[in-house]
């Protein structure tokens, strides 16, 4: 998409937008502000992402009284993710990051919100409702991670989106150790203990979205659109570049690569609780596990970062394939009482979705141009989000009629297909990472 209302020719740019394009210390500016203004909103949604994922599952079981079911939160709001991740790319991509990721906190907050109110109420219909639109925080959280690649270059661009995700990692570890905190705090004000977390969430959602909205400016994505309109005036090349500007194996690559990751993530973690629940530990037991599985998730970003700017983007691919193996293999085969075991399975779950979302997401950026990224990025995230909701749901469904342990060793062969993935892309196309020298 063309910067049809902001950016028709070099010519017609306003006096700001043409500062940045003649400046090249402006941009590097720009893009150092960006990163610390999408670090602060990070950290807020980090907390609203991680209390809702630790006690989600929990209330959908004291509320319909059974397992089977328990699988249905995480479904519902990685379903109500994936619209978001549409909804939030499309108003990137026309009006920019600001507005876009803004709107997609804000809603998040909305649904957390009503989250609380129906535990309050006891009404399920409510606790479906919100929890779809309590997702849209969940798929903001992620499409964040693009806000600073914008004026990234191809050396920067897994370093920029490690940046964005290690700062998750600060609210991400303290929502779920902040369970019982703000199950206290809802007691002593009349709601449910198990909707304590979702009050952090709807506050830390919220104040996510209002710093973009005030912080978020000039807007890099506005500011890189523009970039590469100009560029592609004074070179007299057509607005979306040459072929290779379009890779689109890259782009399945890097989708399938983030997909699979998310469902084998997805099914593991959300019935962790109910399995730990069934073997004894308690509520406080639990929000350590999902800590120390959400710590590694993003902690360890900025390292994966470098490395996969540096020994490339395949290699880190198999990396999360291999990660994700020895974490369902661990999961189902360790002792289920064994407080060790528990958190090094779902800490390695953690790293092994780490590996493959900044890979995935890395291959992607370097395999769409500007003109359309925010787009094809919020097209791909619709479907991690949708394989998040069938991971999710399909996960209760396995446990009641199986075992956790079968759901555990059917992600670790899942996480296998990766391999195949890149070596056929690899064969196809010649390396993926050939692409960000285009």
């Amino acid at each position: 998409m063309v910067l049809q209302d902001r950016v028709k020719k070099p010519d017609a740019q306003p006096d700001w937008l043409q500062v940045y394009i003649n400046s090249s210390e402006k941009q590097k500016q720009l893009y150092k502000r960006t990163l610390i203004v999408v670090i602060i909103s990070q950290i807020f949604g980090g907390a609203g992402l991680a209390a809702g994922i630790t006690v989600g599952a929990l209330i959908a079981q004291d509320m319909l009284g059974t397992d089977s079911v328990s699988g249905i939160p995480t479904a519902l709001f990685t379903l109500g993710s994936a619209g978001a991740a549409l909804v939030v790319g499309r108003l990137s991509q026309r009006f920019g990051r600001r507005s876009g990721l803004a709107t997609g906190f804000l809603a998040g907050g909305i649904g957390a919100i009503g989250v609380v109110i129906s535990a309050l109420t006891n009404s399920i219909p409510l606790l479906f409702i919100s929890l779809l639109i309590y997702g849209a925080g969940s798929a903001t959280n992620l499409q964040a991670r693009y806000a600073g690649t914008d004026l990234a270059n191809s050396t920067q661009r897994a370093k920029a989106i490690s940046m964005a995700m290690v700062s998750t990692t600060f609210g991400a570890v303290a929502g779920p150790n902040l369970v019982d905190v703000m199950g206290e705090f809802a007691v002593s004000i009349g709601i449910p203990s198990l909707a304590g977390p979702f009050i952090l969430a709807a506050t830390a959602y919220i104040l996510a979205g209002c710093v973009l909205l005030i912080l978020l400016r000039p807007d890099p994505f506005i500011v890189a659109k523009a970039l590469s309109d100009a560029q592609s005036k004074t070179s007299n090349l057509p607005l979306e570049g040459n072929a290779s500007s379009m890779n689109r194996r890259g782009i399945f690559a890097g989708a399938s690569v983030m997909v699979l990751t998310q469902f084998v993530m997805t099914a593991i973690m959300t019935m962790t609780p109910i399995h730990m629940g069934h073997h004894g530990h308690g509520l406080n037991e639990v929000g350590l596990v999902i800590g120390f599985h959400i710590g590694a998730m993003f902690f360890p970003s900025l390292v994966t970062g470098y490395l996969v700017d540096k020994i490339g983007r395949s290699a880190m691919a198999i990396a999360s394939a291999v990660t994700l193996l020895a974490s369902g293999i661990l999961a189902a085969m360790g002792p289920a009482d064994s407080m060790v075991v528990l958190i090094t399975a779902l800490a390695l779950l953690g790293l092994g979705w780490n590996f493959g979302l900044i890979s995935g997401t890395a291959i992607l950026v370097d395999a769409t141009p500007p003109s359309t990224r925010a787009k094809t990025q919020g097209s791909v995230d619709v479907w991690i989000a949708l394989s998040g909701a069938l991971g999710g749901g399909l996960s209760g469904i396995v446990v009641a009629h199986s075992s956790y342990a079968s759901l555990s060793i059917a992600g670790a062969s899942l996480s296998l297909l990766l391999i195949p993935i890149v070596i056929y892309a690899n064969r196809k196309e010649g390396k993926v990472e050939k692409s960000i020298n285009n």
